[in-house]
C-alpha cells in the first residue's frame, strides 16, 4: 500500500509541484537583495490574481474530464469547443484582472504598474488554457512524465529567472513578476505545440452555445467550493492591505507563508496520488483499508510537519538572509502545522465526491473560507497582522474535519475514522513545537531521532500486518 502510494505522488503529484516547491531553493541567495516591502507586493499581488484564477476555466475541468471516460470517442470534438471557448473567454477574463491588479498595487511600486500588470495578464491572454488542457490530458491519458518532466523544466527556469533578475540585475519585486511571466509564456508554449500539431486539439470557435451553456449548468456550482479554497489560503494578503497593514508587515508574513505553503502543495501533490486509491476502496466497499490509508498517512505528515517545524528556527537561519525577515518563524510553525489537515480531509471529501454529494461540499470548503475571511477582519485590527497564522489554522482545521460530522457523510459511512483525536493530537503537536523550536540543538538533535526512529517502526509493523 505504502510503495503504491508513494510511487504515485511522484509520478501524478509531486512532479507537478516542482515549479512550486524549487523557489525555495533560491531564498539564500535571493532574499539577501529583497526586503519586506518586497516580499509585500509580491504577496499581496499574488493574492489579488489568486482571488479570481477560479474564473478562468469555469470549472469546465470537470467536463473534460468526464467526457474522456464517458465519452472516448468523441470527447475530441467536446475538447475542441470547450479550448475555443475558454481562449476566447481568456480576453475579459485578462482584462478584468488587469483591472483588478491596477487597483490593488501599492503606493511604493505604483511607478510599475504597467510592467506588473504585463507580466500577469500577457500570457494569460496570448495562451489561453492550453496549460489546463494539455496538463490535463496527459493525465487523463496516464502519460504523467509528459506533465513532470516540464513543470520541472519550468521549476528549474523559474529558480534561474529568479536569481538572474533579483540577485544579478537586482529588480527586487519585479524579478519575480518578470521570471514568473516568463516561464508561464515557456510552459504554455510547451504544450501549445503537441496539443494542436501533434494531436490535432486546436480550438473551435465557432462553438456550439448550446454545448456550452450546458456544461456551464453542470460546472459553474463547483466555483464556490474551489473558490473557498482561496479565500482560507490567500485572502488574507489583501485583507491586510483594506486594514492598512503596512506592504513590509504583509512581507514578513508573505516569507512564513512561502515556507508553510510547501507543506500544502506536498498535500495536493499526494492528494492526486491518493484519490484513486481511496476510490478504488469506496467501490470495492473495503472501507477498511482506506481508513487505513489515511490514517498512516496522517501519522506521515503530522510526523514530517513536526520534525521539520522543529527545526524551523534553524531553516530560516540558513535560507533567509535578512535579519528582520528571519524572525518570523513562529508564524511559518503554525501555518506549517494547520497543512496537516490534508490527509483527513481527502478521508472525507473524496467519499463526498464518491457519493455524489458535491453541493455539500461548500459546507466545508466555502464555510472555511468565510470563517477565515470574518476572523481576520475581527482580529488583525487587535492582535496584528501575526494573528492571520493563527486564524489560517483555525479555518483549515475545520475545512479537514467537518466533513465528517455532515449528515450526508455519517449516512455513507459506518466507520469511525476518530476525527476528534486526530485534531486535539494535530493542536497538542503544534502547542508543543511552537515551544520546542527554542530548544538547543543537541535535545532538538536527540528527539528527532527518537520521533523517526519510533514512527517508522510504527508504520512498518502497521504496513506488515496489512500485508498479511
Amino acid at each position: 500500500m505504502l510503495k503504491k502510494l508513494f510511487s504515485h505522488s511522484v509520478i501524478y503529484g509531486l512532479a507537478p509541484q516542482v515549479a512550486k516547491i524549487a523557489n525555495i531553493f533560491a531564498l539564500p541567495i535571493i532574499t539577501q537583495f529583497l526586503t519586506e516591502d518586497d516580499f509585500g507586493v509580491a504577496g499581496l499581488i499574488g493574492s489579488v490574481t489568486a482571488s479570481i484564477a477560479v474564473f478562468a476555466n469555469l470549472g469546465l475541468n470537470v467536463t473534460l474530464t468526464n467526457s474522456f471516460y464517458k465519452s472516448p470517442g468523441s470527447y475530441h470534438w467536446g475538447w475542441r469547443q470547450i479550448y475555443g471557448f475558454l481562449t476566447l473567454w481568456n480576453i475579459p477574463f485578462g482584462l478584468l484582472l488587469a483591472i483588478i491588479i491596477y487597483f490593488f498595487i501599492p503606493d511604493l511600486a505604483k511607478e510599475n504598474t504597467v510592467f506588473i500588470i504585463l507580466t500577469n495578464v500577457v500570457p494569460v491572454i496570448f495562451f489561453g488554457p492550453i496549460s489546463v488542457i494539455g496538463s490535463l490530458y496527459f493525465q487523463l491519458r496516464q502519460k504523467p512524465l509528459e506533465v513532470g518532466i516540464r513543470s520541472a523544466l519550468t521549476g528549474v527556469l523559474t529558480v534561474a529567472f529568479n536569481i538572474l533578475f533579483i540577485a544579478h540585475y537586482k529588480m527586487g519585486y519585479l524579478g519575480w513578476f518578470l521570471a514568473g511571466g516568463i516561464s508561464h509564456m515557456l510552459l504554455q508554449l510547451s504544450y501549445w505545440f503537441p496539443m494542436n500539431i501533434n494531436y490535432k486539439m486546436t480550438p473551435i470557435y465557432n462553438f456550439k452555445w448550446r454545448y456550452i451553456k450546458n456544461q456551464l449548468k453542470v460546472c459553474l456550482p463547483t466555483v464556490p467550493h474551489y473558490y473557498g479554497s482561496y479565500l482560507l489560503n490567500s485572502s488574507d494578503r489583501i485583507i491586510m492591505d483594506f486594514l492598512k497593514i503596512t506592504t513590509g508587515d504583509i512581507g514578513k508574513y508573505n516569507v512564513a507563508g512561502n515556507i508553510a505553503n510547501n507543506g500544502n502543495y506536498i498535500g495536493v501533490a499526494v492528494g492526486k496520488a491518493i484519490s484513486p486509491m481511496l476510490l478504488k476502496y469506496y467501490r470495492e466497499k473495503d472501507e477498511n483499508n482506506a481508513r487505513l490509508l489515511i490514517f498512516l498517512l496522517q501519522i506521515i505528515f503530522l510526523t514530517g510537519s513536526f520534525i521539520i517545524c522543529l527545526w524551523m528556527k534553524e531553516i530560516f537561519q540558513f535560507l533567509i538572509r535578512n535579519e528582520t525577515l528571519k524572525m518570523v518563524y513562529p508564524m511559518a510553525i503554525v501555518m506549517t502545522m494547520g497543512y496537516n489537515y490534508r490527509p483527513m480531509y481527502l478521508g472525507a471529501i473524496n467519499k463526498l465526491f464518491y457519493n455524489e454529494n458535491t453541493t455539500k461540499l461548500m459546507k466545508v470548503t466555502l464555510i472555511s473560507g468565510i470563517i477565515s475571511l470574518t476572523l481576520n477582519l475581527l482580529l488583525i485590527p487587535i492582535f496584528g497582522f501575526q494573528s492571520a497564522a493563527f486564524v489560517l489554522f483555525i479555518g483549515l482545521m475545520y475545512m479537514g474535519y467537518s466533513g465528517y460530522f455532515l449528515k450526508e457523510y455519517k449516512q455513507s459511512s459506518k466507520i469511525n475514522y476518530y476525527p476528534i483525536f486526530w485534531l486535539a493530537l494535530t493542536c497538542l503537536l503544534t502547542i508543543s513545537v511552537y515551544f520546542l523550536v527554542e530548544f538547543s540543538i543537541y535535545i532538538k538533535i536527540l528527539l528527532s531521532l527518537f520521533i523517526i526512529i519510533f514512527v517508522t517502526a510504527l508504520i512498518m509493523k502497521i504496513n506488515k500486518n496489512q500485508t498479511r
